[in-house]
């Protein structure tokens, strides 16, 4: 089933699927949703992130550890989503082959697709990609597994 850009999900709905709370919740909005096979996922980048303030504050770039988490959290939106348990939380197991391409700056938009590799029980395996105007900023294959809350 694909939902489509007109019912994506908001921030209401994501602070209702996963646990996070400013300034940890690193996702805006779900644009497009495949259960059980890929979502993407939106990051406005703002100069008021409380990281720019110590992160080369006079030249401040987005840290590559938050990008990961922003794409952990897209692939644990989808997970939650597709398994369809509302009792269980996603928890990030892993990451592997983590690349850093190019910086996001403050007024970047973070496009991020997250698709799903492989599932085995309540264990997840995700390839994601981050992109700023169609250009690839990070990489990286992520694993997640659902917990009772």
């Amino acid at each position: 089933m694909v939902e489509s850009n007109t019912s994506c999900i908001e921030i209401q709905e994501i602070m209702k699927i996963l646990p996070h709370r400013y300034p940890f919740l690193l996702i805006d909005r779900i644009v497009e949703l495949e259960k059980g096979r890929m979502a993407r996922g939106i990051k406005n980048v703002t100069m008021n992130e409380p990281f720019f303030q110590g992160h080369f504050p006079s030249h401040p770039i987005m840290p590559g550890v938050l990008i990961i988490e922003a794409m952990a959290q897209v692939g644990g939106v989808l997970a939650f989503k597709s398994a369809d348990m509302s009792n269980r939380l996603v928890y990030f197991m892993g990451i592997d082959g983590a690349r850093f391409r190019n910086p996001v700056l403050p007024g970047d938009t973070l496009e991020i697709l997250c698709e799903v590799k492989k599932t085995r029980g309540t264990i997840w395996t995700f390839t994601s990609n981050a992109h700023v105007n169609q250009k690839r900023v990070a990489e990286a294959e992520l694993m997640a597994t659902m917990v009772e809350r």
